[in-house]
């Protein structure tokens, strides 16, 4: 029983750090809402609020290590129910 609860508390604690990504590479711009770094021939544009946490004196050129979340700001339901299950046979 202790082991299970342990085991379920260390999944709690681990989850928030499951749903991080993170970028590197050098800086190409940055403004008080955005950082756009070159990750190898693509250019990633990410937005930056008052809450983003910024450690030293980032400049145009620095290579950085950007960290972030996905989330969703809306949900929108198009069907009208269950998906129609793929490969059955017509008769």
């Amino acid at each position: 029983m202790k082991r299970t609860i342990i085991f379920a508390a260390a999944l709690l604690l681990a989850s928030p750090l499951a749903m991080a990504y993170q970028v590197t590479g050098p800086v190409l711009e940055m403004t008080d809402s955005k950082i756009v770094v070159q990750k190898g021939k693509e250019k990633w544009e990410l937005a930056r609020d008052a809450g983003t946490k910024v450690t030293g004196d980032v400049k145009v050129g620095d290579k950085v290590t950007v960290e972030y979340k996905m989330t969703a700001t809306s949900i929108e339901a198009k069907g009208g129910g269950k998906a129609k299950a793929k490969g059955k046979d017509k008769k």
